[in-house]
């Protein structure tokens, strides 16, 4: 028997690697071939024959220590030696497919449905004797890839320098892109050519509590549209974020090529890496119609199902929440006037009151009052707890202990009120970035949540992180998030996070994480202000991965209102308020202004009353990004559909067709639209009700005033 050597082996394996593996999604419209170029890997992607993706680069950089040193963080030439991304051979492959449905916890759709071909390539650097796995999914919807390091002599520990997917486009498209940094997704969104990116960048950011922008690179998700006779639409982002850095996008404006960016930590390291481990998947989601892209559940369909064997805690809430005064600066979180306090020998009794404290006995009862009389199941309490006197700017470690009331909140007192009117108290932890500090705390926070009947939180992380030096978005910070979730299921609580990292569809496995806030939310009316289309590019790109606490629902839109001669105000009519609960996913839904301003108009608030926050089914019945968006949702476990229109800074009409609604049922449609002399700037609060009788065979025009729309509540007849 003539003897081969292992080198030879892998040499005619490496000449072999050029024949390109193939593989096409369960419909055949999606074909991903991957390849090695001398030794490095490529793939591609294509739909419908036409090439999506050109040959686009894989592979990871390594630092050369399994620890970083002084100045190793510094790459040398000969480190390349060190790098998972040349020098490799194909030495096997699988084949694999899923067809499946599974039902979320809270979701958009009675059921997913989870279709993908798969191809596991493993491939070997013989130089190190290395080897690593290369995993593709390719779903009717597009294209999941991501890196697997298996167990070996060679590759137990090591730390990543940077990791190399490239997705490379054959062309310029329109794009809409906010820029990169590694604390905050809170910026307003640009419309450009990917050709024009770094010439706009510059000018795309305003500042922001905790602020380490990446030059000349976007976040993701990113929302792409191939413009012309046979339009494109492309979403890039990420699935499965977990114990790994959250990515950005470095751009390549004059070859339309993005390049993944993961977020660092103080010492310049991108993720410390123990075998066996994957990294996240990297996601492109592409469709001739914008609408099946926001319709698209392949980012949930990457995350694992969850291991929860209780998940009976969780559930939608309505809620309304002691918060808008205090961001409009009506009211304060504070108690006192102090500028210097210390938790545990500061004595707050004997502090002086600064008169504008929300969260105090009086004012808490008022709204638990009114949430109960309107049918909410939560209300959430801002300032209620010691430590917001010197809380943000600090770098102050030990800044909150989440246990202990302010002294005009009674705790106790304030619960068993709630309680004996339907009413749930929703806790709030904020931690000023101290996430040291919030981990230490977290079992007395928890229980001290169980002692009073609290079963859902909002966490916040206003400013930087503790430890000092780590990042929103860095591998200890993105662990940190879960952690808490996963201390958090142990307790029976749900958890709605609010600067925290985007959610890439980790619902699926932490089904008590149901919500965060990390984009530009309703509070930013009242700081820098949302542009008039701001709403209709989330759906596009926030909200492809997880709900987000967008806090809808203002009524009252000019500050001046409150404070003569302010000239804030939220750039959105009322009735574009109320479609907001329709084309934005909220299974933790707030009405967010002040219970004084749904006085005034409770015709219009009982859309708010009526809408569901739950869904057995979404349509999204039209939608262009930036521009417009249509949905319709059918509520959870009945019968009603709710419709939601929203439009930009441009006049628009829409006519629905209800053709998706039961044939041979009559349904009673509350219609809630802006009034003909309505406009976002000039007359926001001037809006019309009415109800008619329809079918499946009705349509209804709209005529959306600018950054205006409609909302519609649909019954059947009985």
């Amino acid at each position: 028997m003539k003897k081969i050597t292992v080198g030879a082996l892998l040499l005619s394996m490496m000449f072999a690697g050029v024949k390109a593996q193939s593989l096409k999604s369960p419909d055949g419209k999606f074909e991903m071939n991957f390849q090695l170029k001398d030794g490095v890997p490529f793939y591609n992607l294509k739909y419908n024959g036409s090439v999506v993706v050109e040959d686009s680069k894989l592979g990871l950089r390594l630092f050369k220590d399994k620890a970083i040193k002084f100045a190793s963080e510094i790459a040398k030439p000969e480190d390349a030696k060190f790098d998972l991304n040349n020098g490799f051979a194909k030495v096997d492959e699988k084949r694999d497919s899923k067809n499946e449905t599974w039902q979320p916890v809270l979701g958009e759709k009675k059921n997913y449905i989870n279709n993908y071909n798969e191809l596991a390539v493993t491939l070997n650097q013989a130089s190190t004797d290395r080897s690593i796995v290369v995993k593709f999914r390719l779903f009717n919807d597009g294209l999941g890839f991501r890196y697997e390091f298996p167990q070996q002599k060679n590759l137990n520990y090591f730390v990543i320098r940077e990791e190399d997917s490239e997705i490379d486009f054959p062309t310029d498209m329109k794009a809409w892109w906010m820029v990169a940094d590694y604390d905050s997704q809170e910026y307003q969104y640009q419309e450009t050519k990917v050709s024009e990116i770094p010439g706009k960048w510059d000018k795309a950011f305003d500042a922001n509590a905790s602020q380490t922008l990446v030059k000349n690179a976007v976040q993701s998700p990113l929302m792409l549209k191939k413009e012309g006779k046979n339009p494109l639409y492309i979403n890039v982002a990420e699935a499965a974020v977990l114990d790994y850095p959250a990515s950005h996008l470095e751009v390549d404006a004059a070859n339309f090529k993005f390049k993944t960016h993961l977020t660092a930590d103080r010492q310049g390291a991108k993720g410390y890496i123990q075998t066996p481990s994957v990294t996240p998947w990297r996601t492109i989601i592409v469709a001739p119609k914008a609408e099946e892209v926001m319709d698209s559940k392949m980012i949930f369909n990457l995350n694992e199902p969850t291991k929860y064997t209780d998940t009976s805690y969780i559930h939608p809430t309505k809620y309304m929440g002691v918060w808008w005064e205090m961001i409009i600066g009506k009211s304060q979180w504070a108690y006192s006037t102090a500028e210097n306090v210390h938790l545990g020998k500061t004595d707050f009794a004997k502090l002086t009151p600064n008169g504008k404290h929300a969260a105090n006995n009086t004012k808490v009862k008022e709204y638990i009052d009114f949430a109960a009389e309107n049918g909410f199941q939560g209300l959430l309490i801002e300032g209620w707890n010691i430590g917001w006197e010197d809380w943000f700017g600090n770098s102050k470690e030990y800044v909150f202990d989440f246990i202990t009331p302010y002294p005009d909140f009674d705790i106790k007192m304030l619960n068993e009120y709630a309680h004996s009117k339907g009413i749930k108290l929703i806790m709030h932890h904020e931690t000023s970035g101290s996430a040291t500090n919030y981990e230490r705390w977290a079992d007395k926070a928890f229980q001290t949540m169980n002692k009073y009947g609290y079963d859902a939180v909002k966490t916040g992380y206003v400013g930087d992180i503790i430890p000092r030096g780590e990042h929103h978005y860095s591998q200890w910070t993105i662990n940190h998030y879960y952690r808490i979730a996963e201390k958090a299921n142990d307790y029976k609580i749900m958890v709605n996070s609010h600067e925290s990292v985007r959610p890439t569809g980790e619902s699926r496995t932490y089904p008590n994480y149901i919500s965060a806030e990390a984009a530009r939310g309703t509070e930013y009316e009242a700081f820098g202000g949302n542009k008039p289309d701001h709403q209709t590019v989330l759906p596009f790109t926030r909200w492809m991965g997880g709900s987000m606490d967008y806090t809808p629902g203002i009524f009252q839109t000019k500050l001046d209102y409150y404070f003569p001669g302010d000239n804030r105000f939220v750039k959105t009519t009322l009735a574009k308020q109320l479609a907001l609960y329709v084309t934005m996913y909220m299974p933790l839904q707030m009405a967010a202004d002040l219970p004084e301003n749904y006085k005034k108009h409770m015709d219009a608030f009982q859309f708010i009353k009526d809408v569901a926050a739950d869904w057995d089914d979404t349509k999204i019945l039209s939608a262009e990004p930036g521009d417009y968006v249509i949905t319709a949702r059918k509520a959870k476990g009945t019968e009603n559909w709710f419709v939601g229109g929203i439009t930009d800074e441009n006049k628009r009409e829409y006519t629905v067709d209800f053709s998706f609604l039961d044939k041979g049922k009559k349904y009673e449609a509350t219609i809630y639209e802006d009034g003909k002399d309505a406009d976002y700037i000039d007359n926001p609060q001037s809006y019309n009700i009415y109800k008619k009788e329809i079918t499946s065979k009705s349509k209804i025009n709209f005529k959306m005033v600018r950054s205006g729309g409609f909302a519609v509540s649909i019954k059947p007849v009985k």
